[in-house]
């Protein structure tokens, strides 16, 4: 839990230019917030005890309520995030249930990482490593956001995105590949 913090710190540090200590960052920033309150509710979301698995999940859920309401920032409990994660300005941003998001990765505000209808299983986006999600993006379904990747703002996702892809538009289209 502490890496991923620690690292979280580390990766602002280095991308966002209002960032001027860790101290501040630790104390002001709700991508940190959010995190924190996902960790614990993650945690007791993975925690499939028989008995107590109805009042874990409860509180799980519990906990997640309190930092969308305090950060404006909704991750889902079963969401798997890496380490180095910015959520630049937070606001709107929502992170589903079977989303898996890589390291070093920068999401901005606005932005959901959701399903596209009431489908079982995996159905929210898969994201690689040192992806960029522009502001009021909506990456939508079990698809695969390639490593390096960048979605353009107010792009809408619904299919495999290839590594090193940079993407726009609504439905977002493929404009460049970086090798």
């Amino acid at each position: 839990m502490f890496y991923k913090i620690k690292k979280d710190i580390e990766y602002i540090m280095e991308n966002d230019p209002a960032a001027r200590t860790k101290l501040e960052v630790f104390l002001l920033y709700p991508s940190i917030h959010a995190r924190l309150a996902h960790m614990i509710s993650h945690f007791l979301y993975k925690k499939n005890l028989l008995f107590l698995a109805r009042l874990i999940s409860q509180l799980a859920r519990l906990i997640s309520q309190i930092a969308r309401f305090l950060t404006g920032i909704e991750i889902h409990p079963g969401a798997t995030l890496g380490a180095g994660i910015l959520i630049d300005h937070g606001m709107g941003v929502v992170i589903g249930e079977t989303a898996e998001l890589g390291d070093r990765i920068t999401i901005y505000h606005g932005t959901t990482l959701g399903g596209t209808g009431k489908e079982k299983g995996k159905r929210h986006p898969t994201v690689g490593d040192n992806v960029v999600i522009g502001a009021g993006s909506k990456v939508l379904g079990n698809i695969k956001i390639g490593s390096n990747s960048k979605i353009g703002a107010n792009s809408v996702v619904l299919d495999d995105v290839p590594e090193g892809a940079t993407v726009v538009g609504i439905p977002g289209k493929v404009v460049k590949i970086n090798k």
